[in-house]
Order: C-alpha cells, then sequence, then structure tokens
C-alpha cells in the first residue's frame, strides 16, 4: 500500500526539499553577504508569493500525488479562506485529509481510524497563512527559468514539522499573478512527497459543507 500523504506525521503533505522538476537549479540559502540589491530583490518577490497566496480565496485543482518510490495517487484539491482544504482521493483510496479552519483530520475509513493535528503544527500553514509562515520561514530558491519561483518554508526550531517547497509559475491570470502549480515534501524521516496541481479554478462557489467529514469511529461502535 503506498505511504499516504501524511506517513506518520503530518508533515509530507506539503513540505519539500529542493524541487528538481520544471528544470530547477537547486540552492541553499541566500549568502549573508549578498549584495544588498539582490536581497532587496528576494523580499520584493516573496512579498509576491504571499500577496499571491493570499489573494485565492477558494481555489480546485486536480492532484498527483507521488511517493519516493513513485507510486501514484490522484485527486481533487479543494482550498476556501480561511484555513478550510480538503484532499480526495475518490475511490483510488479509502481516506482523506481535510482542514475545517481549526484542525486538521486523517481520515482512514479502512481502519475505522481519524488523526486530529492543530493547523499551526502543520507545514502547510504555508498555504493556510502564508504571511505567517512564508514570510517568517520561507526563503528564495534559485531557479534557471526566470518565470519560475520557488519557495522553501522550514521553521529551523522546528525540524519534526519538515519542509515545503512551493513552486510558483508566472501567470497573469491566477491571482497576484502567479500560478501555485506543486509542491515537494520532505518529512522528517526524509519521506518525500510531490504533489503536482492542474486544471487550477480560482474564485469558485465552494460550501463549508465540502470540509466536513463522516466519521469511521461513530459507524464502527458497537451498540451498547
Amino acid at each position: 500500500m503506498m505511504t499516504k500523504i501524511f506517513p506518520a506525521r503530518p508533515l509530507a503533505l506539503g513540505f519539500g526539499a529542493a524541487a528538481l522538476a520544471l528544470g530547477l537549479a537547486p540552492g541553499g540559502p541566500a549568502s549573508l553577504s549578498a549584495p544588498a540589491a539582490a536581497q532587496t530583490a528576494q523580499a520584493g518577490d516573496l512579498d509576491r508569493v504571499v500577496g499571491a497566496l493570499r489573494a485565492i480565496s477558494t481555489m480546485k485543482a486536480d492532484f498527483t500525488q507521488t511517493d519516493r518510490q513513485g507510486q501514484t495517487l490522484r485527486g481533487t484539491m479543494t482550498l476556501k479562506r480561511p484555513g478550510k482544504i480538503r484532499f480526495d482521493y475518490g475511490t483510488a483510496a479509502n481516506f482523506l485529509i481535510i482542514s475545517n479552519g481549526k484542525s486538521l483530520y486523517v481520515v482512514d475509513y479502512e481502519v475505522n481510524q481519524v488523526e486530529r493535528w492543530p493547523i499551526g503544527n502543520s507545514p502547510l500553514g504555508a498555504l493556510f497563512d502564508p504571511e505567517k509562515d512564508v514570510k517568517r520561514f520561507g526563503k528564495l530558491v534559485p531557479t534557471r527559468d526566470p518565470n519560475v519561483l520557488s519557495v522553501e518554508v522550514r521553521d529551523p526550531k522546528k525540524p519534526e514539522f519538515g519542509m515545503i517547497t512551493l513552486i510558483f509559475v508566472k501567470n497573469a491570470a491566477a491571482p497576484g499573478g502567479l500560478q501555485l502549480t506543486h509542491w515537494v515534501a520532505l518529512d522528517a524521516q526524509n519521506n518525500r512527497t510531490r504533489v503536482q496541481l492542474a486544471n487550477q479554478q480560482y474564485g469558485v462557489a465552494v460550501a463549508d459543507s465540502t470540509f466536513t467529514f463522516k466519521d469511521p469511529r461513530r459507524s464502527a461502535r458497537r451498540p451498547g
């Protein structure tokens, strides 16, 4: 069975080491001795990323999730601010991942299990609260394409939360002029997961009921 997007901790769904796809050239943190102009440019690009993420009120997209062994699952991602997200794997897997704006849930119907994590303990905060997480913990990773921005987000004081590298492509039709195309995740156990997005739709109507789920623990209980 394929490792879930959360293999053991609430990490893998959105965090990454350096992304190697789309011709990116992975790089380290900006040098402290970098020219002031370069540092200003980086700060400006980071502000653009934050602005683009904050400009997304709702979003739907198809996603393809690939783990380190090359195994793939597909589904639909739905996002609504503030703090709501749903990864629905359809019939491909008997589980889903949901945030209701307060907590992040991993719901496994195969074993009738639900795991709950505070949003603040998840690197998904880079999507939920881009101003807080991207600005505080993000850095730009150099790319070979001026139309591609790569942002690595991690909290150095909490390595157990893993990392996320978000990849954006300049697109005037997307909110803030940047389209989130994929991210790569690396958790504390070095489990790497890539999540590729396609068919992005912005500003679509999304009901709050989308971010609720049937609790399998209740249906599994026997009458007393």
